[in-house]
């Protein structure tokens, strides 16, 4: 999918190109899924959606920036533990090698 698209894209590009790369392999992908953020056990009006879901165990967070920051780390965390998920892949599809721009994260392990 990376060599086909390159870098450079927007973000949405990417993750509806990944979620039919990763439909076509049969796994189960849902796409920009609501995660609510509770707050003293009262759902808070605002929340945060997730880029890709798969099997309902891994979380991806897409990316298309100059680089990755700090921020980009912390925030997928955050994701997994609100959702309680333990996998996260962090993907950042605007560098020149693929391999430099995919972090594995992983909550409570």
């Amino acid at each position: 999918m990376y060599n086909n698209l390159g870098p450079g894209l927007l973000e949405s590009v990417y993750v509806n190109a990944l979620a039919f790369e990763l439909l076509r392999r049969n796994l189960i992908v849902q796409k920009e899924v609501p995660l609510p953020v509770y707050y003293k056990n009262e759902k808070m009006s605002l929340g945060f959606r997730i880029d890709l879901l798969i099997n309902k165990k891994v979380l991806i967070e897409v990316k298309s920036v100059e680089s990755i920051a700090e921020v980009h780390h912390k925030q997928i965390l955050t994701y997994l533990r609100l959702s309680n998920l333990k996998l996260g892949i962090l993907v950042n599809f605007n560098v020149s090698d693929i391999n430099q721009g995919i972090y594995r994260k992983v909550n409570g392990l």
